[in-house]
């Protein structure tokens, strides 16, 4: 089982290897992050592997998905559900546009402890319909103002729906322009849900 030293850079010997905790502090156990890309998207993007720097900075291991070529919603749930299985300890899901729908399809299966999400493509007509009470962990939606690609007003049907945590930005479907602001988010979601484990 990883402890995770939660004190300033250089004060733990073992800090850059995240081996160890200081005395008094919580057991952190293994950490996943698992992303998945939209439709015409790719595993390792500039948004993706800003957000898996991120999620290895809390002590997470970051893993992507490569969904290309393969179209089918339900295919991809499955890839994720299949590939989740193997991973031990604490699971969270982070998805953009159509990796969202595929995100939240598999929340529930996975006992994810938090799903991020990005433009999800969660109401989209040709999707399957998502099921009821389909999530059963936080979830915090990120969408853009600009985006002419998903409506703005499906993440905040499904926020509504589920108390999700909306933020709206000034930007488009891929909000490239909004990297930095991005990691922010992603880095206060993933300290919230540690704190909700009582790992903080």
């Amino acid at each position: 089982m990883r402890r995770r030293c939660r004190s300033l850079r250089g004060a733990c010997p073992e800090y850059d290897s995240g081996l160890v905790s200081p005395p008094g502090t919580a057991v952190v156990p293994d950490r996943h992050v698992v992303f998945s890309h939209g439709l015409d998207g790719e595993p390792w993007s500039r948004k993706i592997s800003g957000l898996a720097e991120v999620a290895r900075s809390e002590g997470y291991r970051a893993d992507s998905l490569d969904y290309r070529g393969m179209n089918s919603p339900r295919d991809r749930v499955a890839k994720l559900v299949e590939h989740c299985h193997r991973l031990p300890g604490e699971l969270v899901l982070a998805g953009s546009s159509l990796g969202g729908y595929v995100a939240v399809a598999a929340a529930a299966l996975l006992h994810a402890r938090g799903v991020f999400l990005l433009a999800p493509a969660l109401l989209m007509p040709g999707l399957p319909p998502l099921r009821a009470r389909v999530v059963d962990c936080p979830v915090t939606i990120v969408h853009g103002w600009r985006d002419d690609v998903v409506p703005l007003d499906h993440s905040v049907s499904f926020a509504r729906e589920y108390r999700a945590t909306v933020h709206l930005l000034d930007t488009d479907h891929r909000m490239y322009d909004s990297l930095p602001l991005l990691n922010r988010l992603f880095e206060q979601f993933l300290i919230d849900v540690d704190r909700r484990e009582g790992f903080r």
